[in-house]
């Protein structure tokens, strides 16, 4: 079977596009004829991937979080207000403004009127929807309840998105700053300094230790300070293929969480997200088990990912979530208590959903403490590694000005 992009009028003399599977150009002809539509062009999809099955019509294009957000709302609002599941992914990619957004809705709309359900339209398009993503729709068309699902969905990708924006528009000044600092910092001591410090040269005097110093790291960093930097992208890319390797990535990990003040953080922002994600699924009818497995994907510290593992084995072999959380040591007490509050009242989604807020509410908080700290923080230590380079350069002017007016 090949892949063919069509365009083709139909029975009301609408423009329509899309996808079709067919051995051939005529074939895939002949059956848009047997749907009712009239085909203006048919050509061959470039692009095909192979499965165990053969050839087929998935086409691999990957979506922005803020197009697949986007995207989800737009199909909550449409699916909410009755409209056919195919007419609604043909109006947003009408609208859609990128390629590859359009691409990936006419590819899941083809194949929803070939005959497959929604969920699996999606898991055909791996780089555009995750698992958890098509999870959750699977479950919402099981239960019947696609577009209350689909709202769902969107409000917990807006507020991740959201937390998102915020943590990244405070990283940026900060950011900016440092890079600027050090450019500072690397210029002085490789052009400014040395031309400087030549004034001396000539004096027959024993410079201050400060100034000697300053010397001493001003011609090393002239001399070999393009060899380290070689050597720290080295290391750094040596580090970051190790990082790929899971026991290496797990003791990384466990150093990070031992760490007093990042390492609460690490496990407070995986712990909201973690709630967030099975109170969602919880709430659009996802069994217990499933969930677990599906929130363990959106965990990115492999310490919490292998607790969540342990807790899916004892909830398997009918110990309760809380107890289970509990003998892995690892999440918030406050997460612990709230889900034992929802397994005693039945309102374990809620209590989930009012933990994550919680947590996350604690994160932006903490983190906007932190990062504006950090800003004077780079300002000072900025500061005074300039005025100690200022007044290495000083000492000897002075040293020279007392010894000529004694």
């Amino acid at each position: 079977m090949q892949a063919f992009d069509y365009e083709a009028l139909d029975t009301s003399g609408r423009p329509q596009k899309g996808m079709i599977s067919a051995d051939s150009a005529r074939s895939a002809r002949r059956e848009l004829k047997r749907r009712g539509l009239a085909p203006l062009a048919v050509k061959e999809t470039r692009q095909r991937t192979k499965n165990g099955a053969g050839t087929v019509a998935t086409i691999r294009h990957s979506l922005g979080h803020k197009d697949r957000t986007l995207v989800t709302r737009q199909l909550a609002t449409l699916v909410g207000a009755a409209a056919p599941i195919e007419q609604a992914l043909n109006t947003i990619a009408g609208q859609a403004d990128k390629d590859a957004v359009k691409h990936v809705l006419q590819s899941v709309r083809s194949d929803v009127l070939e005959g497959h359900r929604l969920a699996d339209a999606m898991r055909r398009q791996p780089k555009a929807f995750s698992p958890l993503y098509v999870s959750m729709v699977a479950a919402g068309e099981n239960a019947g309840s696609l577009p209350q699902v689909l709202e769902r969905l969107a409000d917990y990708m807006e507020r991740t998105e959201a937390v998102r924006a915020k943590v990244q528009t405070a990283l940026i000044y900060p950011a900016c700053l440092a890079v600027v600092a050090v450019g500072v910092i690397i210029g002085l001591m490789t052009f400014v300094v040395p031309k400087v410090v030549q004034q001396f040269d000539t004096v027959g005097q024993t410079l201050p230790l400060l100034t000697r110093i300053m010397i001493a790291v001003s011609d090393f960093t002239a001399q070999w300070g393009l060899v380290l930097g070689l050597i720290f992208v080295a290391a750094a890319a040596a580090f970051i293929a190790a990082l790929r390797k899971r026991p290496f990535r797990e003791r990384v990990d466990r150093a990070l969480l031992a760490v007093p003040f990042l390492g609460r953080m690490i496990r407070q922002m995986n712990a909201a997200r973690f709630a967030r994600t099975l109170g969602t699924l919880s709430a659009s009818g996802v069994p217990i088990v499933s969930g677990l497995k599906a929130a363990e994907q959106t965990i990115e510290n492999t310490v919490l990912q292998n607790a969540i593992g342990a807790i899916v084995a004892d909830v398997t072999e009918g110990k309760g979530l809380s107890a289970a959380m509990r003998k892995t040591a690892v999440f918030p007490p406050m997460l612990v208590y709230m889900v034992a509050a929802g397994e005693n009242s039945g309102t374990l989604a809620d209590m989930l959903g009012k933990a994550a807020s919680y947590m996350e509410a604690e994160f932006e908080s903490v983190t906007n403490a932190a990062l504006s700290l950090l800003e004077p923080a780079i300002i000072i230590v900025m500061g005074a590694v300039v005025a100690t380079i200022v007044l290495a350069i000083l000492m000897p002017i002075l040293q020279l000005n007392a010894l000529a007016l004694g």
